[in-house]
């Protein structure tokens, strides 16, 4: 058949047959690269893995490694060293912010000194989190796509399907992890610190700076580079800080993400929609789709709720970050611009709402930072940032959204609290007080029934009905 009259459906069946060749078959890594807009080289290591996966005795697994290894190859592209100038410079400004900072919060300092990580570096260490919170979604897409291979093959092919089914796997597997790779090595070129992401991925108390990102970052700010450096530096530790103090809030936040990835699922209809148009020479459409999240069909209410758990604890720590970094920087002539500027950068969809949006269709856009911020500002000038700081010590402590909406509720609570006063019941504490009296009813009945009365006691039994008052009721 001549190659003008070969047509798209002919060229995927063609592939296909190669990669069911396994080692022995040739497969054009450019072929592959134009469809799926990988540069060869990354392809063939995709090609790689995936022929691998054809010839184990136990696949099934997915290749995190491909992901490290796509993520490395993009922020290492254009990535820079840390100069011993660039180190100097940023080391004295945390130095500084440290100072400045335990003025404004009674949180303690971090254990561990902050550091300068190239873009690479950051992808090391933060790609375990991102593996964590896309491993949901990861199976999900494995499942799909062997669900809609199966629905889709003829029905010659079904014993080879149901034989292929963690074969299946590792394939839908792989072009996933290769998918991880990409956001989180586009991400690498972008963050300018640890905290930049808003959820915890770098490791618990630790704070970092990329030199590189920063100085894009102030490029066009106009502001000189050691306000900017000690701004950045001090919302940097005022972030690890706090996860460093409230050792569980990393978990609570985590579990938040995972909580709604867990419920995605592929819409299977979109899916077969977009391989019955499918052309390999066009792979614009297919390679948007899976970048937009446009596979991912509509919330569930599970997800939905999830999200706005997730969305209120965001909030309350971006909000708490704020007025930390704005009281700790008040000697900053350019920190409101500067403040400014971060504001402007995250109101747009920051790199995490990127990010998550592409891996999981998360829309993490915390919209109520400025309504948590100033209910913290309200807090601090109450009671002050001792009792303040002291709401992060338990997770039962932490605000709560109707906190959120109503400051002054929260407040009085903790001046009631700070007099030795009982605080005013609340919805929860009302339904609890229900609760325990129905146990206590039902405990004391159940001693009633166990009495000696209940067992015959003569006094009480038939042959003492004179002493038992009749019954006024109609039978």
């Amino acid at each position: 058949m001549a190659d003008e009259d070969r047509s798209p459906e002919d060229d995927f069946q063609e592939l296909m047959r190669q990669l069911f060749a396994g080692m022995g078959g040739d497969v054009d890594p450019e072929q592959l690269a134009k469809m799926s807009g990988m540069d060869p080289a990354m392809m063939q290591a995709v090609m790689s893995q995936l022929q691998g996966a054809f010839n184990t005795s136990d696949p099934g697994g997915i290749s995190w490694d491909l992901a490290k290894r796509q993520a490395l190859h993009i922020a290492n592209q254009d990535g820079l060293g840390v100069t011993a100038g660039q180190r100097t410079d940023l080391d004295q400004a945390f130095a500084l912010a440290t100072l400045w900072l335990s003025e404004a919060t009674t949180i303690s300092e971090l254990s561990s000194p902050p550091r300068t990580l190239t873009r690479g570096g950051w992808v090391e260490e933060t790609l375990p989190v991102w593996q964590e919170l896309a491993e949901p979604v990861a199976s999900s897409i494995a499942d799909a796509l062997t669900a809609t291979l199966r629905e889709q093959a003829p029905e010659e092919m079904q014993s080879l399907i149901a034989g292929a089914g963690k074969l299946m796997r590792t394939v839908g597997g792989s072009l996933f992890a290769t998918q991880l790779g990409q956001v989180v090595g586009r991400l690498a070129t972008e963050v300018v610190s640890g905290g930049d992401v808003g959820i915890p991925v770098m490791p618990a108390g630790e704070a970092a700076i990329l030199p590189q990102n920063f100085a894009d970052f102030g490029r066009d700010l106009e502001i000189p580079d050691d306000q900017l450096a000690l701004y950045i530096a001090t919302r940097e530790l005022a972030h690890a800080r706090l996860f460093r103090h409230a050792k569980w809030l990393r978990l609570h936040v985590m579990s938040q993400v995972t909580d709604f990835a867990r419920g995605i699922h592929i819409d299977t209809g979109a899916l077969e929609d977009l391989a019955s148009r499918f052309d390999p020479s066009q792979p614009d459409e297919l390679r948007q789709a899976l970048e937009s999240g446009a596979l991912i069909p509509a919330r569930s209410e599970a997800q939905s709720a999830a999200l706005a758990r997730l969305e209120n604890v965001l909030a309350m720590i971006e909000g708490w970050v704020d007025v930390v970094t704005e009281d700790a920087t008040s000697r900053l002539p350019t920190s409101p611009r500067i403040a400014e500027a971060v504001r402007r950068r995250r109101a747009v969809g920051g790199p995490a709402e990127q990010a998550l949006g592409s891996l999981v269709g998360l829309e993490m856009r915390p919209r109520r930072m400025r309504e948590a911020a100033a209910m913290w500002r309200a807090v601090g000038d109450a009671v002050g940032m001792g009792a303040r700081d002291a709401l992060w010590d338990y997770p039962d402590l932490m605000p709560t959204a109707d906190d959120i909406d109503d400051p002054a509720a929260l407040i009085a609570r903790l001046e009631a609290r700070a007099r030795g006063e009982e605080p005013a019941p609340d919805e929860f504490d009302d339904a609890l007080a229900r609760l325990l009296a129905g146990e206590e009813t039902q405990v004391s009945g159940e001693a009633a029934d166990e009495s000696p009365a209940a067992d015959g006691d003569p006094a009480t039994d038939a042959e003492g009905d004179d002493d038992v008052p009749e019954d006024p009721r109609p039978v």
